[in-house]
């Protein structure tokens, strides 16, 4: 079995290039949320990890979809206290709870409460995808359409023209099989699903699986592997919308992110080919800036993808800090793009937890392969084929500078 490593794809695909960097753009973006209100907890079985006995992530109803499946929120908690809910109804990333330099818990990602919110008239027209797991090509396929050996084929044209997160029914509406468990790292959820060949007119029978594991060291790691029966494009990543402060925006956090490029795009948002250089410009977060900073200079705010500069293993891709709680996040992945996306389209319509959500009410960092590559020669390829392994991981860790 061919091992399909995202950050060996980078390799072959830089190789002739001296770097990339795209912009994909996210539609809007929410926080996610807590466990619902009035729901009962009932443990899981109990497994052996390295170090001992160690109790699985707990569950509980969270509510009906409207075709009436009964759906479930799995809570992962670590050592320190902190946890993460995370519902099988699009694999989303519901709620947060990461402790500040005073060490008190907080939310930091937007959501809602139950699947109702997620399922809202509201929600389905902003579309913005919070927590959720996106395929079965995360970001934007130019007018719906790529050729792949020697056949053309048509998706749904979701985004003005363009189809966007796998297009009028991605992974983020699906019910994945889900299964709580341990390791020798943390509490752990698998969850798996079947893409039928044809859905959303994509070719193949796609197995995917993703691990959510909850470290002991403070992390939200995420291990994702997919195997196809046709070529088919691929681009799996998740749509947490973050907000370290808790507050109403997230204009206050520095950000740092080591890439040196980005892939200019036209009025759609498809990548033109062009690399453009971050030097000089308000895209330039090499060194610590705050989002606000230059937000004005963006037309429409950030929603961009930038190229990250180590093309292979492991590497990082952003740090971000916020200065009221002292919370702090590392992002690393062995993909070679990020979509930095800071909640443009928010407008207050949508209300989860309390909060009302609206413009810049949190930021995305999603880890990925370049917009539209189907259709970009000179792009790391996201073609999977049988016999091959996908392969990616992606870490959030949580820390705090006093």
């Amino acid at each position: 079995m061919t091992n399909f490593n995202r950050a060996g794809l980078l390799t072959k695909g830089v190789a002739g290039l001296a770097g990339f960097l795209s912009v994909a753009s996210c539609n809007q973006s929410a926080p996610a949320t807590e466990q619902a209100a009035g729901t009962s907890q009932t443990m899981t079985d109990t497994t052996q990890t390295a170090s001992g006995a160690a109790t699985a992530p707990t569950s509980a109803s969270f509510g009906k979809t409207q075709d009436g499946t009964e759906v479930q929120l799995y809570t992962l908690t670590n050592a320190h206290g902190m946890k993460v809910s995370i519902t099988n109804f699009g694999g989303t990333i519901t709620s947060l709870m990461v402790p500040d330099k005073a060490g008190k818990l907080g939310d930091v990602v937007l959501g809602f409460d139950n699947v109702n919110g997620y399922q809202s008239p509201e929600f389905k027209k902003s579309n913005p995808y919070f927590g959720a797991l996106i395929g079965r090509y995360g970001n934007r396929i130019g007018k719906g359409k790529f050729t792949l050996d020697g056949k053309e084929y048509s998706l749904p044209l979701n985004n003005n023209g363009n189809t966007l997160h796998g297009g009028e029914k991605g992974f983020d509406e699906k019910v994945w099989q889900a299964e709580p468990g341990t390791s020798a790292d943390g509490q752990t959820l698998k969850l798996t699903y079947l893409s039928k060949d044809g859905e959303e007119g994509f070719p193949g029978n796609l197995n995917v699986t993703v691990v959510y594991t909850l470290t002991n060291d403070d992390a939200l790691k995420i291990d994702y592997s997919a195997s196809t029966d046709k070529a088919t494009p691929v681009n799996l990543t998740n749509h947490a919308y973050f907000n370290l402060s808790g507050g109403k925006d997230v204009l206050g956090h520095e950000v740092t992110m080591p890439a040196d490029r980005y892939t200019v795009v036209d009025a759609g948002l498809i990548p033109t080919g062009e690399l453009r250089p971050v030097k000089g410009t308000p895209f330039d977060f090499t060194s610590a800036h705050t989002i606000g900073e230059r937000i004005g200079q963006v037309p429409g705010g950030y929603d961009h993808n930038w190229v990250l500069n180590q093309a292979s293993g492991s590497h990082a891709a952003a740090t971000v800090y916020e200065p009221t709680t002292g919370r702090t996040m590392e992002v690393t992945t062995t993909e070679p793009g990020l979509q930095f996306y800071t909640g443009n389209f928010l407008d207050g319509t949508l209300k989860g937890k309390g909060n009302t959500y609206g413009k810049h009410a949190g930021f995305c960092m999603e880890t990925q392969h370049f917009p539209d590559s189907p259709n970009q020669p000179k792009f790391p390829s996201t073609i999977l084929k049988p016999g091959e392994t996908l392969q990616s991981t992606t870490t959030y860790k949580f820390g705090v500078r006093q």
